[in-house]
């Protein structure tokens, strides 16, 4: 069967009861992928993964970087914020662009953008020239992500095909960010900084080279007007906290540039909503943000994509300024999380076949706030052994919650809406990602402070903060799994 003539998506019918689960029945037909089928999901995890690596690749090499280009200590963040910026706030907008214009045909452009920044990047020449080549990572990036989603759901139809896919799609975000890290480390320690963008660009070469030959053209027959006032509250808004919070993360929240742009964000999606609600033929249709399986769906990805970095950066920080631990040693624990993520990923279909998909969400956030208290046990002498047990436990939960949550929030939608949900899906992982470390990290460096005024000395004080910013994370999730359990109800039914 051709992807041209694959079964139309069946939405799930909310009123649903549970069905009696059926774990010794052979695989449905439909939950079966052509050879075809399997290779296109091959090249848009492929792309999605490479976006996730870009996120942390560069983190360990900040100060290598930064002694050969010539940038203070004080400017490396915007090696991360320059590629943050864009990747997160142009997200929604060419979602819709790709709604609008063809998302293959985006999907090759922003490949091709990537690749380019990612070549530029690696030969830069000057602070300049390097931060040019990650303003235009991001950019492509922000094509790549909201298309290569849209692309796999228009692709496989809702139900088991499509719950497989986004469990393979997000084991692979999740993990890239994570071998981002430790391949960061081992890369920069053996060929220097510069080979981390330069696997990038052979990376995007390489899917490049295989997605025009597999990718079929999905578009609406009819195409309605771009909402550019929309576009610009939306994309501006975005920048504006995007800005603000990674800016606090390294200096602070009292900074005057700080406080405008949480200003400007907070009035710009404001006056977002506003236009979106009067105008004719809105980016993003405020009916949609009103299905509960589209707001809370987001929001459980948002905070479990923000949570879960945030935890693993304050670990990081754990493990190599309390533990001493080497950067090799830090890199192999979050190597075994890394390959516990894989096997959740595989599973978590059969996960929300069983449950469904309010089931595991709850499921999966409940698991991950529970895993992440256990850290709270961690101490100044030991606690490496309860840091790999933990983190390794906490992202099983993390997988299930994103494959539920991905499945959740594009559910039920026409093909036509795909692109504006699955950015909706994309900016919620992607502004999780940006966020939450810099939030979390404020708030342990605050108390670190606090502790070393009053005395701690500085292992005491940053292991303070460390512990601080993992309760909140906990709690955050916790809150958050009980909300989205009741937003849901009703809307949990079993294949």
């Amino acid at each position: 069967m051709s992807l041209e003539t694959s079964p139309p998506p069946t939405p799930l019918d909310p009123t649903l009861g549970p069905a009696p689960a059926a774990p010794s029945a052979p695989e449905p037909a439909d939950a079966r992928m052509t050879t075809r089928a399997k290779l296109v999901l091959l090249v848009l995890c492929a792309a999605q993964f490479m976006v996730a690596l870009d996120f942390s690749i560069l983190n360990v090499a900040l100060p290598v970087l930064g002694d050969d280009l010539g940038m203070s200590r004080s400017n490396l963040q915007w090696a991360v914020t320059a590629f943050a910026l864009p990747s997160g706030g142009f997200l929604l907008l060419f979602g819709r662009i790709a709604d609008l214009y063809g998302r293959r045909r985006l999907f090759l452009a922003g490949l091709t953008l990537f690749t380019a920044a990612s070549v530029l990047a690696t030969l830069a020449w000057d602070p300049a020239s390097f931060l040019a080549g990650r303003v235009l990572q991001g950019l492509g990036a922000a094509v790549i992500v909201p298309t290569g989603m849209s692309l796999l759901t228009t692709t496989f139809p809702e139900g088991p095909q499509r719950e497989r896919a986004l469990g393979i799609s997000s084991t692979l975000m999740s993990l890239g960010f994570t071998i981002g890290m430790v391949l960061g480390g081992v890369m920069t320690d053996g060929l220097g900084w510069r080979s981390t963008m330069g696997l990038l660009g052979v990376a995007g070469l390489a899917v490049l080279l295989l997605a025009p030959g597999l990718l079929a053209e999905s578009r609406p027959a009819e195409r309605p007007r771009l909402d550019l006032p929309g576009a610009a509250t939306v994309t501006g808004g975005l920048l504006a906290l995007i800005y603000a919070l990674s800016t606090a993360a390294e200096n602070g929240f009292g900074r005057t540039d700080v406080v405008v742009a949480l200003v400007a964000g907070v009035v710009l999606l404001a006056a977002f909503a506003v236009v979106e609600s009067r105008t004719a033929e809105p980016l993003v249709n405020l009916s949609m943000l009103r299905r509960p399986t589209v707001a809370f769906g987001n929001l459980a990805g948002l905070t479990t994509f923000a949570t879960m970095t945030a935890a693993i950066f304050l670990l990081t920080l754990y493990l190599q300024d309390v533990l001493h631990l080497s950067a090799f040693r830090t890199g192999l624990i979050f190597g075994v999380e890394g390959v516990v993520a894989v096997l959740s990923g595989t599973v978590a279909s059969k996960v929300i076949a069983r449950l469904g998909t309010r089931g595991t969400l709850f499921a999966g956030l409940l698991s991950q706030a529970a895993c992440t208290a256990l850290l709270l046990g961690i101490g100044r002498s030991s606690g490496a052994w309860l840091t790999l047990v933990a983190i390794s436990l906490a992202v099983i939960g993390h997988l299930w919650a994103i494959v539920a949550y991905g499945v959740t929030a594009t559910s039920g939608l026409p093909d036509g809406e795909q692109g504006l949900a699955t950015g909706l899906v994309t900016s919620s992982q992607q502004i999780g990602i940006t966020v939450g470390i810099p939030l979390l990290s404020a708030l342990a460096s605050a108390h670190t402070a606090a502790l070393r005024s009053d005395g701690d000395d500085a292992v005491g004080a940053a292991l303070g903060g460390i512990k601080l910013g993992l309760g909140v994370d906990a709690a955050v999730v916790a809150a958050v799994a009980v909300l989205v359990a009741v937003g849901l109800r009703g809307r949990g039914a079993k294949r």
